[in-house]
């Protein structure tokens, strides 16, 4: 038997107004299938090959939706009006972010930057933590490692200016 609470369909990859973000829709009642009507963590796989953990969330539309990133579609050679498979759960795991030693003493130096980087959402944490890990040249690390620091140390996220 089918698990009740694992949906598969297919969805056309929408584009986010003008902008290089889209979304894929949402066609059932989140509420009736998993008891919740507010944002919900999910678990999903983009043509039975690429996972993705990500929340279903309504933007003021008929239905809930669920981000999909330019990796994703880069990974599924997909774009914009293209269908994918969309299979999707809800996701009870924790969400943790493994944050580097090195990271890890510079909040403990900054505890303004410490605060703001622990209140920050779990796709904001892993943003930080996989910007800084994907560093090439030691010097872009240390680089990006100060450019952390300032940031959260001023209460901005990755993408602020």
């Amino acid at each position: 038997m089918a698990d009740p609470h694992k949906i598969n369909y297919t969805a056309e990859i929408v584009q986010h107004e003008a902008m290089d973000a889209g979304f894929v829709e949402f066609p059932f009642d989140v509420k009736e299938i998993f008891g919740k009507k507010g944002k919900l963590k999910v678990k999903a796989v983009f043509d039975g090959k690429v996972l993705y953990r990500g929340s279903l969330f309504n933007m003021g539309g008929k239905c809930h939706v669920l981000g999909m990133t330019k990796d994703i579609r880069k990974q599924l050679n997909k774009t914009f009006g293209d269908q994918v498979q969309v299979e999707i759960e809800e996701d009870l795991e924790v969400r943790e972010v493994t944050v580097p030693e090195e990271v890890s003493l510079l909040l403990d130096k900054n505890p303004k930057a410490k605060e703001y980087y622990e209140g920050l959402s779990f796709t904001d944490r892993k943003e930080y933590i996989c910007w800084i890990e994907t560093a090439k040249k030691q010097e872009t690390r240390e680089k990006r490692l100060m450019l952390f620091i300032e940031k959260t140390g001023n209460g901005k996220k990755l993408h602020d200016k």
